[in-house]
């Protein structure tokens, strides 16, 4: 019977192939990506006689993106700053979706979803702690220690990365780059982050859902396959 199928057997050959070297290669090229830019962060902010704070493609950036400060953009700009942060980031929105999956029986998915989310917040702590960067001033949202790199944009770009591995749909795609490029932009408008803090965070998330994926992606493609002939 289909229900009796293993995952593996059910993938598509593509998938099985993912296992190979190339896609661990490019997350862990994204990984190490991010922390040769938080060392170029600190030593070039040093060189610059501004600690560790910014260089000179931040602080243009932080100087361009300060013109659009208003009401009107306030608002989403704080509602993604709630949505990425606090209860609903750690708690809430990861339960709704591990609930989503469980019921969804893609037990494999649910497993990829938590290693990969909680292995991306323990990297951003870890960085920011490692590189101890100074957040820009006149900061319009509370923040916590160390502004390299964004938790905000790291944790965001690594769901969408997992459901567009996930779900391999164009506009799955499309929503989470949309929805992660908004949360960068979101950082720097409310002064939380730095131009190259939001870049760090996005190489830090794609890579560690890549490289997590890469052993995993005839499983979990053979699973949502079954799940779909189970319909």
């Amino acid at each position: 019977m289909v229900s009796d199928r293993h995952p593996e057997d059910a993938a598509a050959p593509r998938a099985a192939r993912v296992t190979r070297w190339w896609p661990l290669i490019s997350g862990l090229i994204a990984l190490l990506l991010t922390v040769f830019l938080g060392y170029l962060v600190v030593l070039r902010g040093a060189a610059e006689s501004t600690g560790a704070g910014s260089l000179a493609i931040d602080r243009a950036w932080m100087i361009w993106i300060d013109q659009f400060r208003g009401p009107i953009l306030n608002v989403p700009a704080l509602v993604l700053n709630y949505l990425g942060a606090g209860l609903i980031a750690s708690l809430v929105i990861p339960a709704l979706i591990v609930g989503a999956l469980l019921l969804a029986r893609r037990y494999w998915a649910t497993g990829y979803y938590l290693a990969a989310t909680i292995l991306t917040g323990g990297a951003v702590q870890l960085l920011k702690h490692l590189f101890g960067r100074t957040r820009p001033q006149n900061i319009l949202v509370s923040v916590d220690f160390g502004s390299f790199p964004s938790g905000h944009a790291a944790n965001t770009a690594v769901m969408a990365m997992i459901f567009a591995l996930l779900f391999p749909r164009f506009w799955v795609w499309a929503l989470g780059a949309a929805y992660t490029l908004a949360m960068m932009l979101s950082r720097t408008y409310l002064g939380a982050h730095w131009l190259t803090d939001t870049i760090g965070a996005l190489l830090l998330g794609v890579g560690i859902a890549v490289v997590i994926w890469a052993p995993l992606a005839a499983k979990l493609d053979g699973e949502r396959r079954l799940r779909r002939s189970q319909r």
